[in-house]
């Protein structure tokens, strides 16, 4: 077979790219299995399967049982006689691995009986794939192996992606159907297009609104069941809601509530895997279809209208509608537009009623324009009971073409809990914002005057192995590599071949051919393996982020605090040996206690160190350090403190003081790229130094009139022509004054020379500054130093 035919390849119709919408061909199915986890599929005879490898170096555990409940390899073609051992660990731990014994408890299969193939087992490269056809119906499972690895390693389990191309496409098209329910439904409600459907949800339970083929909108809206018994229509009101959230689109917490006129909160929103919905346009109306030319067409309004008649509800001309999966945009003079919508097959919103309701939902019939990608398809709704938990997510994907991720908690995630409720989104991850019985200047203060402890598990860490793997970070960053020592951490940037800016990071060196990156975002791990296929260089690329959760312990006491609870064997330096940008491996207390890894590092100004520690360990780490730190003052310290610290610091941040347009030396770390020192070429290198050369924009320090604190984005005049942007603002509690970091044109980027910030329009309101030396704060580096 056309083993490479059955991979997805980016939607294109007539010359335009949708890349979030993978094609696969007809009759092929896409099934991913998490590092270390595992996936269950019905096989029927006949069908051809292939197991990839996308990072490398992952050991694949498969078996299969026929309905009998044989288990032989060879109904793969395979040869077995393995005992799944990573299989069986994966069963206990791991949510994909619960689903497979779920799989197994209910066909009645005996994993105790299994006769296990390892795919990959002598190693493989990024990419790699293995075929094989089912001789036989039966029940497939794939186990990506792999366990918890110690921080100083670097193996961790990484997905691979199980494709079935099915022998009889049409009947399994057919047979299509939504991802399994998030738990036992109480209403499992299939809409066509063109229909809609109303249903009853008492408080507490969930209301799931699934997109079943992508690309459908679904127009929602919500009673209060109370007030209808009273006579009155209280659903979900758009200026009420817009006014007390204050947000456009919907989020986990006090921003996704929807509330009616009466102020009665009616839902929240506690998972979202697309973002992107309009909030309350209405819903299709027949006067829309009319004005283009299309009287009579069916409409998501006339379909309310209906359903909510056996209520005794009024029927409108137009329904304000939470419409789920529609994208609408306003342009600058608040004009609204659309285009497709960004939803997945499979992504949906799922919700909380907050008090009894009636609630209606629509498959949007619209086929006259993108709202539905020029295809209305079905939408499914189902409720659950309160009792279940469902956690809140935001959903996420590292390109567009990737698999859609949850919202997860760190690590650390639940020893910050005990110390506040108000967590924020960040990078796929939940952090603390502010502690609840401190807040962010209370924790401020101990950062700068005792120390503070923080959660920075959601920087992305990379592995990066292999006899080539110093080539390519040579390569890879601005850096001089091969300048740096085992155990030693250099900060870095990584930019495109035009110079503009991936990411901004630290490579940590652990050995000859051993590196890990941490960086901001996965684009830098991605171009990193990107290049290593590309330039057929002998190194791999797989990702550890979450095999590494790291808190940073930052302060003038962190380093008194860690070396009463780090052990380090005599071949490691100690924490008070430990200079700036090294790193040592020890341990929590003893010889016996839980691996780490303690780096010189951090992101606040202060003398300070972060540690990294495997998830499973975590809570033991924070609390050891916590029984040392807390009684020497150390408090918790959340995103709203860490962002004063690092401004005043001169720190700069992805998607403020840099982006892709944005080379090192406008970012303001000029220093990470050594132009006259680095000999060998690396990517953007001929484009770095033609920007040096020629310097069209500069980062510069802004001490400004008055106590008004400006937005990142802000303009900066000189007169009546701009000259730049504010990227961050701060008002500083140790100097006492309004600061920020702006990006400004060169000709005006001298120091003392004034200039205004604008608001408003950017005319009418005008807040003067200073250019002045940045860092704010400690310019000369003597605390991060410990020099003081």
């Amino acid at each position: 077979m056309n083993v490479q035919a059955i991979f997805p390849t980016p939607t294109s119709r007539a010359g335009v790219l949708t890349p979030g919408l993978p094609l696969l061909p007809h009759g092929v199915e896409r099934h991913p299995v998490p590092g270390g986890g595992s996936r269950a599929v019905r096989i029927e005879q006949g069908d051809e399967i292939t197991v990839q490898d996308r990072e490398g170096l992952q050991p694949v555990e498969v078996i299969f049982f026929a309905p009998s409940g044989n288990s032989d390899a060879g109904m793969l073609g395979l040869r077995g006689g393995r005992d799944p051992k990573a299989l069986k660990t994966a069963l206990l731990g791991d949510i994909s691995g619960k689903r497979v014994l779920k799989a197994l408890n209910a066909a009645g299969f005996d994993i105790g009986k299994a006769d296990g193939t390892v795919l990959f087992e002598a190693g493989s490269r990024p990419g790699d794939y293995v075929s094989f056809t089912a001789s036989c119906d039966g029940l497939l499972i794939v186990c990506a192996a792999g366990g918890a690895m110690e921080p100083h390693e670097q193996w961790a389990p990484t997905e691979v992606v199980l494709y079935v191309r099915r022998s009889n496409p049409d009947r399994a098209r057919e047979n299509l159907a939504p991802p399994d329910p998030l738990a036992d439904p109480l209403l499992d409600l299939n809409i066509q297009p063109g229909e809609a459907n109303a249903y009853e949800v008492r408080k507490g339970q969930f209301i799931q609104v699934l997109d079943v083929k992508g690309r459908e909108c679904s127009d929602f809206q919500a009673f209060s069941l109370r007030a209808l018994d009273r006579g009155l229509e209280r659903e979900i009101d758009p200026t009420t809601t817009r006014s007390l959230m204050g947000s456009l689109y919907p989020q986990p917490g006090i921003y996704s509530k929807y509330f009616s006129v009466d102020h009665e909160p009616l839902v929240e929103i506690v998972r979202d895997t697309v973002g992107r919905h309009d909030t309350f346009g209405l819903a299709c109306t027949a006067r829309y279809y009319e004005d283009l030319g299309y009287p009579g067409h069916v409409n998501c309004s006339d379909n309310i209208n209906i359903e909510m008649l056996a209520h005794g509800i009024r029927p409108r001309g137009g329904w304000p509608a939470i419409n789920f999966f529609f994208n609408t945009m306003l342009d600058d003079t608040h004009a609204i537009s659309m285009d497709e919508p960004f939803s997945r097959p499979g992504d949906y919103v799922l919700l909380r009623a907050l008090t009894d309701l009636v609630c209606v939902s629509t498959a949007c019939p619209c086929d006259v324009d993108p709202a539905n990608g020029w295809n209305p398809t079905d939408i499914q709704v189902r409720t659950y009971e309160k009792t279940n938990e469902f956690s809140r997510s935001i959903g996420w994907r590292k390109t567009p073409e990737a698999d859609v991720e949850e919202t997860k908690k760190t690590g650390f995630h639940d020893c910050f809990a005990r110390y506040t409720r108000d967590f924020r989104e960040y990078a796929g991850y939940w952090l603390p914002n502010q502690m609840t019985n401190h807040g962010a200047i209370a924790e401020y203060w101990a950062a700068r005057e005792t120390a503070a402890v923080m959660d920075l598990s959601p920087l992305r860490k990379y592995e990066v192995t292999g006899p080539d793997a110093e080539a390519l970070m040579q390569l890879c960053v601005t850096r001089d590599i091969k300048k740096l020592a085992v155990s030693g951490i250099v900060y870095t940037a990584m930019c495109y071949e035009h110079g503009g800016m991936i990411d901004d990071g630290t490579v940590f060196r652990l050995g000859a051919e051993n590196f890990r990156w941490i960086g901001g975002n996965d684009q830098s791990g991605l171009w990193l393996r990107k290049q290593a296929e590309e330039r057929e260089l002998n190194a791999w690329v797989r990702a550890s982020t979450d095999h590494h959760c790291n808190i940073a312990v930052q302060g003038p006491l962190s380093r008194d605090i860690l070396k009463q609870v780090i052990w380090t064997p005599p071949q490691q330096a100690t924490v008070e040996e430990l200079p700036w940008f090294r790193l040592t491996i020890g341990r929590i207390g003893d010889f016996h206690g839980p691996a780490v890894v303690v780096s010189r590092t951090g992101y606040s100004g202060e003398l300070g160190y972060e540690v990294f520690c495997h998830p499973k360990d975590a809570e033991a780490v924070f609390d050891a350090i916590w029984a040392v730190g807390e009684p020497m003052g150390m408090i918790p310290l959340g995103l709203a403190a860490l962002d004063m610290l690092r401004i005043e610091a001169g720190l700069i941040f992805a998607g403020s003081e840099f982006d892709d347009r944005t080379d090192p030396m406008e970012a303001g770390i000029g220093f990470t790229v050594p132009l006259k020192t680095k000999e060998d070429d690396f990517i953007g290198r001929a484009a770095l130094e033609r920007r040096k050369a020629n310097p069209q924009k500069k980062l510069v320090g802004l001490e400004l009139d008055g106590g008004i604190v400006p937005a990142p984005g802000d303009c900066v005049h000189v007169g009546k022509p701009q000259i730049g942007v504010v990227t961050s603002a701060v008002k500083s509690p140790t100097l006492g004054k309004v600061i920020a970091l702006a990006r400004l044109d060169v000709t005006y980027a001298e120091l003392g020379h004034r200039v205004e910030i604008g608001r408003l329009d950017g005319n009418q309101k005008r807040l003067p500054a200073t250019i002045v030396p940045f860092p704010h704060f400690d310019p000369s580096k003597e605390r991060v130093r410990g020099n003081y």
